[in-house]
């Protein structure tokens, strides 16, 4: 018996043997370049394909992942609209695209599109699994384009097509696409381009139930389509349809590539070279696995474990893998070459079900030690990546900064926090979206509401400016800045946690013209002294002084009661002690922008005041800043409002909602008086934003003082002091600054943009 229960264990220990492998031995093979990403959204991206120049072979393999669809991004071929669906390295890739349609409505043609198809040099459309079809009951379509011949460089032409015939749109077998209701033809081999011409021999004049009809063409994977003569009314509800390309990695044949050791792409030792219709492709030798582009890419297969249908080895036979192969041999007590195994012992029987019993009950601890140690390993995974993030995010640099402010509240929150304060960031908690971010609104534990601000993009480069806009709002105390009460560097994205403000912007309140009529001359003058306030506490009693860099009616939020909050100190810069301005790259928003910072480059407290300057006229006027939909000459505000008020037209241009009681006339012209100072052209010519304050905290008490006196607004004298006049002698040229010549200089952003 002895021999029995040495089979016995020798089974056990091979069963142990897989279970270990498939819980820790089995690897991924490397499919991208080391440090790229593997997938955009649920598509696999394997090099030579892309996402970036670094992680390409070369641009024609370079793909674009795109964020703006959500909740899961997806992939394009190169800058162009062609949807990739599925990258495969054995030569085919797998893509959505538009397809023909000629409508007709009593005989007459209402509708008509023919998409076309150019592809690049290494891509073509596949011929045995596309096909041309084309749908409708009076239709004839022609695909004409181009091709290369096998393993050559030069192009012919193609042209090809197809009829579709019925009497009305319930003709036509399902399933059936015969000439009746749907025609197809193939495609030649090498096609790199398609255009499809459609068209109607009678209009469909002749076709019953022809109120509104339609023919479609399209090259299309045939494996995906299934005619139905329901397709002869509905097939209009599809947007695209897939077709699948090959491609190449190299234009040349197997046999001149290899002359060529640096330029030759299939890199790994253990793989071999394919000549296709347009030129060459790698894989994996039979036993290997995985990317044949990259060194290494091909790893041995182990087919004991994979049991691919190459396994020959016999059911009772003990497999070995070896270096792209493997062996079988029988077991003791058996006889044969492996691939056949006869038993010889009658006592098999019950020492095979011993064995079973044995393995399985082994194989069920092992399955359980496998569980909690992946557990235990993704647990470890997570925590990694949540240290590898909050580093990269600036964490330990943020943590120090705000060690060395006394009496610092900032809090930094865990992802878990804010992952429950959002409901793991429900699409149903989005307050507020933009070009370049998410605000989501969250419930903390302790009941408190709080706005969650999370990018949509991840640029390094900016870092500096996330910790500098939490350093600066960590330093600010007053009632009329938006409050800062922490944020999470654990995620991929850092997140910034606020207070949350629930009326919007003052730019919402001032261009929807519902709240604009209610949104009279007190509160706007409110606003601007409590705007102002905060502007006079950022220079001059923050230490050290805080120039904004970016105020705007956008970052200017408001709450039930219309009460001002200051937000969005992403650009704002220190201003050390002994130094009154700053040389710095431009950064602000076009509308807003200090000319005189934008000619010197030198940041100083009046290129706030100048932005305050357009906050006030928008105030004033109720216009946007910059609206490329006015004519020209009003397309800039503070242009407009310059050129209004030296023709003597203020008050064509100001809001009819604070215009339309008399005893502001003179408020106005005061504020206006106001503004045109702060929009002088030259900043020591503009007052401080102590001053003014000062003067707008005057003119919002002078005005209660009216409301509460009753007195007739004419009475009133101007507690502004300048001069009578409204003229600047200051005027923007129309084409002053050419914004493409200064792209490259300066970081600017369009109104709006949050």
């Amino acid at each position: 018996m002895a021999p029995n229960y040495v089979m016995m264990m020798v089974v056990v220990v091979v069963n142990l043997m897989i279970f270990f492998s498939l819980c820790f031995g089995a690897t991924v093979n490397m499919v991208v370049k080391a440090g790229c990403r593997e997938s955009c959204g649920n598509i696999s991206v394997p090099f030579p394909f892309g996402m970036t120049q670094d992680c390409s072979l070369h641009r024609q393999f370079l793909v674009t992942c795109n964020y703006s669809f959500q909740p899961v991004p997806k992939l394009f071929l190169g800058n162009s609209t062609i949807e990739i669906t599925k990258i495969s390295l054995t030569g085919q890739l797998s893509v959505l695209r538009l397809f023909s349609r000629d409508c007709y409505r009593d005989g007459i043609r209402t509708n008509s599109n023919s998409p076309w198809l150019t592809l690049s040099s290494l891509l073509s459309v596949n011929y045995t699994a596309n096909k041309f079809i084309a749908v409708g009951c009076d239709t004839y379509a022609i695909v004409r384009g181009h091709y290369r011949r096998h393993n050559s460089s030069i192009s012919e032409s193609y042209v090809t097509g197809c009829m579709s015939m019925c009497n009305s749109m319930d003709d036509g077998d399902n399933n059936l696409c015969s000439g009746v209701g749907c025609c197809k033809t193939s495609i030649p081999e090498g096609a790199w381009s398609a255009n499809i011409t459609l068209s109607s021999y009678n209009n469909y004049t002749y076709v019953t139930d022809n109120n509104t009809s339609c023919s479609y063409a399209f090259v299309v994977e045939e494996a995906t389509f299934n005619f139905s003569k329901n397709y002869l009314s509905r097939l209009h509800n599809k947007k695209k349809l897939p077709i699948v390309l090959d491609w190449s990695i190299g234009k040349e044949t197997c046999e001149v590539a290899k002359r060529n050791s640096t330029a030759y792409a299939c890199k790994s030792n253990n793989s071999d070279c394919h000549d296709n219709s347009i030129g060459y492709r790698c894989s994996c030798m039979q036993g290997y696995d995985g990317n044949p582009y990259l060194e290494d890419g091909c790893q041995d297969t182990d087919e004991c474990i994979d049991r691919k249908e190459d396994y020959r080895c016999a059911k009772d036979a003990i497999c070995k893998n070896t270096e792209g192969n493997y062996t079988c041999t029988c077991p003791p007590d058996f006889t044969g070459d492996g691939t056949e195994c006869h038993r010889d012992n009658p006592q098999r029987k019950i020492h095979n079900n011993v064995v079973t019993a044995v393995t399985v009950g082994v194989a069920l601890l092992v399955i359980i030690i496998c569980s909690w140690a992946y557990t235990g390993f993704q647990r470890k995974k997570i925590l990694m990546m949540k240290k590898k993030f909050f580093k990269e995010n600036g964490g330990l640099v943020l943590q120090q900064r705000l060690t060395e402010e006394e009496g610092n509240r900032i809090k930094i929150f865990t992802a878990e926090e804010l992952e429950m304060a959002t409901n793991d960031f429900d699409k149903d908690r989005v307050v507020g979206q933009g070009g370049f971010g998410t605000v989501y609104k969250g419930y903390l534990k302790d009941n408190r509401i709080v706005a969650i601000k999370k990018s949509k993009v991840i640029d390094h480069n900016q870092i500096e400016q996330f910790i500098n806009e939490v350093i600066v709002l960590s330093q600010i105390n007053h009632r009329n800045v938006v409050k800062l009460l922490g944020c999470c560097l654990e995620t991929e994205v850092p997140l910034l946690v606020y207070e949350f403000i629930n009326n919007g912007t003052l730019s919402e309140q001032l261009h929807d013209k519902v709240k604009a009529s209610t949104f009279s001359l007190d509160i706007r003058l409110r606003v601007a002294a409590e705007t102002a306030g905060v502007l006079s506490y950022l220079h001059s009693a923050a230490y050290p002084p805080i120039i904004h860099r970016d105020i705007k009616s956008v970052n200017i939020l408001m709450d039930k009661s219309y009460t001002a909050k200051v937000s969005d100190f992403g650009a704002s810069r220190l201003v050390p002690a002994d130094q009154t301005e700053i040389s710095t790259l431009v950064q602000g928003t076009l509308g807003y922008l200090d000319p005189e910072y934008l000619q010197t480059n030198q940041l100083t407290e009046k290129s706030d005041v100048y932005s305050f300057g357009v906050v006030l006229v928008e105030l004033l006027t109720g216009r946007k800043a910059l609206c490329f939909e006015r004519p020209e000459k009003e397309r800039s505000l503070a242009q407009y409002f310059i050129s209004s008020v030296e023709k003597d037209y203020l008050f064509d241009i100001l809001d009819d909602n604070i215009v339309c009681d008399e005893r502001n006339r003179v408020q106005l012209k005061n504020v206006a008086k106001l503004a045109q100072r702060c929009l002088h052209v030259k900043g020591d010519a503009r007052p401080t934003m102590k001053e003014v304050a000062a003067e707008l905290e005057a003119e919002l008490r002078l005005k209660q003082s009216w409301a509460q006196t009753d007195q007739n607004s004419e009475e009133v004298e101007s507690l502004l002091q300048g001069t009578e006049s409204l003229e600047l002698g200051y005027k923007y040229s129309e084409h002053s600054i050419n914004i493409d010549s200064i792209a490259n200089h300066i970081n600017l952003t369009l109104p709006g943009a949050r």
